[in-house]
């Protein structure tokens, strides 16, 4: 495949974005703008969801099976509690470390416009605070913007979301960073996926979802099986990328292609499909063994309605819920392709072999 370009193009748009868990409509525009491109029909849910249809051939509009591709657009961020004098206090959205904060430049977003701040800490020798060599907590740091207290009152307010403000960046070795990666790196596999399907004939109807809320509620999640009616569900999102300090055990390097769910939320026939696949078309594979729910979509898609199908696949993603996530772009390509496949191979037959065994 020759399409890194655009792949990068996509995420450097989808990564110059907002979209903050509750607060994603900027980055939903955009999705809709790429995915619209790719399918037949793209709406919006009532709460928010951006869903994709690309319509199967060969059967009756009412006999067509569904597989639904579930993807979540929101991100980590902050949201404003206080103005104390000329500083922003905040706490966060979704699950953010205070080691990697200060430092770090945000938005923030107000009624009258978006506001650059940069996070800061008590000076040492200016607080009386004592911290020894532990990070400074959450709750002790500040956005300083720049303007006088006075100022700061008439624009900023409390309920202001705030995101990471630095730009994506293409690295060496096909590998790229940014600070939304978890998960629109995901949105853009699927961007790859829909891409290849194409100029591929498949009998399924394949319904994309970009869904809200999972850093906070997994609600886009919920909902989404209720919209829909799938018959299998997959959740594509990002899992930890081997890094310094982590065990192999545990993590994936960059570079090792989708990471394939095993677990307690992951229906074994589709485990094994998927697999097959890999091995097939020799596409490099890991298995993400879950022995507890997993932190995904995929946890509230497989108990939805009376139960639907489900796997999880993962790209490996290093530095996750930072400013400065990194991936490497092959995974992503991986898979966009392994959907693409999987798509392919549904037919008439698929869900009679969808038995649920041990």
């Amino acid at each position: 495949m020759n399409d890194i370009p655009k792949i990068k193009e996509i995420l450097t748009d989808l990564c110059s974005l907002p979209g903050v868990s509750g607060h994603e409509t900027p980055v939903a525009e955009e999705i809709k703008t790429i995915w619209s491109k790719l399918c037949d029909e793209i709406s919006v849910s009532r709460l928010g969801n951006v869903y994709a249809l690309k319509k199967g051939i060969n059967a009756p509009e009412d006999a067509h099976r569904k597989v639904l591709f579930a993807t979540h657009m929101d991100a980590v961020g902050m949201i404003v509690t206080e103005l104390t004098g000329e500083f922003v206090r905040f706490e966060e959205i979704g699950g953010l470390d205070p080691r990697i904060l200060p430092g770090q430049f945000v938005t923030i977003h107000t009624k009258t416009g978006p506001v650059k701040g940069l996070i800061v800490m008590p000076t040492k020798s200016l607080t009386k605070e004592t911290y020894g060599s532990n990070p400074i907590p959450l709750k002790d740091l500040l956005i300083d913007t720049g303007y006088e207290a006075e100022d700061l009152q008439k624009i900023v307010r409390p309920g202001d979301v705030i995101s990471y403000a630095n730009d994506p960046v293409s690295m060496q070795d096909d590998t790229f960073s940014g600070h939304t990666l978890d998960n629109r790196a995901s949105v853009a596999a699927v961007a790859v996926c829909l891409q290849e399907l194409q100029t591929i004939q498949h009998k399924w109807d394949v319904i994309a979802a970009a869904t809200v809320l999972e850093e906070e509620s997994m609600a886009g999640g919920k909902t989404a099986p209720v919209d829909i009616r799938p018959d299998i569900a997959v959740a594509i999102d990002v899992t930890f990328a081997t890094g310094p300090g982590s065990k192999e055990w545990n993590t994936r390097p960059l570079g090792s292609g989708p990471a394939l769910g095993f677990g307690m939320n992951i229906h074994p026939k589709l485990y094994e499909l998927f697999k097959g696949i890999c091995e097939e078309l020799r596409i490099p594979y890991t298995t993400e063994f879950s022995p507890r729910m997993t932190g995904t979509d995929g946890r509230e898609l497989q108990v939805a309605l009376n139960g639907i199908p489900t796997i999880v696949i993962s790209i490996p993603l290093r530095y996750m819920h930072t400013a400065n996530e990194l991936i490497s772009m092959k995974d992503v390509r991986d898979v966009g392709h392994l959907l693409a496949e999987f798509v392919h191979r549904l037919d008439e037959n698929t869900m009679d072999s969808l038995v649920w065994e041990d």
